[in-house]
């Protein structure tokens, strides 16, 4: 038996749909997918089975035009993951075409993803024409020499087998990186993080959610079978506690009880959440923060 194991690196443009089509491939929510961009922070890695080889997916933030510090630290994680993948798959959105940040990533790519093979995926394929689709897949083939293109809809599942049984084929022979039944590399702490971060997005408006972070500070195995999670939700002024607390505390409650839901379903256990609001002005100038968020804050600079 030959086994075959490597890196896929997912880029593209916030809300392209990258963690919708990791959460595919993988079969579990390791990525949290919301309808706001750049949700995704930190580069999640989801492990994929198919046949005799194991795909080690990194899910990388959205590319954008970086304006704070944070979003700084968000690209250079999305290219990072892209150097050091065996395959790149750029992933863009068929409704919306061959836009300006398309064409940046273009343009950057061939410097960037030296050395890799780059695929595109066309995706959310279900929303255009087929004449629409073949003139997108020979403009942005024109532009750029892929390895392959493939005509998905992360959401719905259409060819995403096909692209998942070519990555396949493209890892280097060698043994598995990950046991077989592991799914993501992230510590649960941080992904049931995630859980609680993408219920406040969910919940919340505007700038907010991208001036918060979620840390698990605390947990607890019970003795019976159950997991205590206490969970800080930083934010950056006093007013956005407010609004997280909500009128006589129901937003906060509501956030929690979603989260432990989707955490108990996710785990196949029971468990106990506690979410403390602090306010913390200057965490997104703090080194810490970014650690927790498996990003480097130097990178920021």
């Amino acid at each position: 038996m030959t086994t075959r194991a490597g890196f896929t690196a997912l880029i593209g443009e916030p809300n392209a749909g990258k963690s919708t089509l990791l959460n595919r491939m993988v079969g579990a929510k390791v990525s949290i997918v919301t309808h706001k961009v750049q949700t995704t922070r930190a580069r999640i890695r989801g492990v994929a089975m198919a046949g005799e080889s194991q795909i080690v997916f990194v899910d990388t933030p959205g590319l954008f035009q970086p304006r704070r510090r944070l979003d700084r630290a968000m690209v250079a994680a999305a290219w990072g993951g892209a150097a050091d993948a065996d395959i790149v798959v750029l992933l863009i959105e068929a409704h919306r075409g061959k836009t300006a940040g398309v064409e940046t990533i273009l343009s950057a790519l061939s410097e960037r993803a030296k050395g890799r093979r780059v695929a595109l995926a066309i995706n959310k394929i279900d929303r255009v024409e087929a004449p629409v689709l073949l003139k997108l897949t020979e403009d942005m083939n024109a532009a750029f020499t892929f390895a392959a293109t493939f005509m998905i809809s992360a959401e719905k599942g259409y060819g995403v087998e096909d692209l998942r049984d070519w990555l396949a084929a493209q890892m280097p022979e060698g043994p598995w990186l990950y046991p077989e039944d592991q799914i993501a590399d992230l510590p649960m702490r941080m992904i049931a993080a995630e859980m609680t971060r993408e219920k406040l997005t969910l919940r919340l408006h505007e700038e907010l959610p991208y001036q918060l972070t979620v840390e698990t500070e605390r947990w607890e195995e019970r003795q019976d079978g159950s997991a205590r999670i206490d969970q800080i939700v930083y934010v950056a002024r006093d007013g956005h506690k407010g609004i997280l607390l909500g009128k006589g505390g129901e937003t906060i409650k509501a956030v929690s009880k979603a989260a432990r839901e989707e955490l108990e379903d996710f785990m196949g256990r029971r468990v106990h959440l506690f979410l403390q609001v602090k306010v913390r002005p200057n965490w997104l100038d703090e080194a810490e923060r970014y650690s927790e968020m498996g990003l480097d804050f130097r990178d920021g600079n």
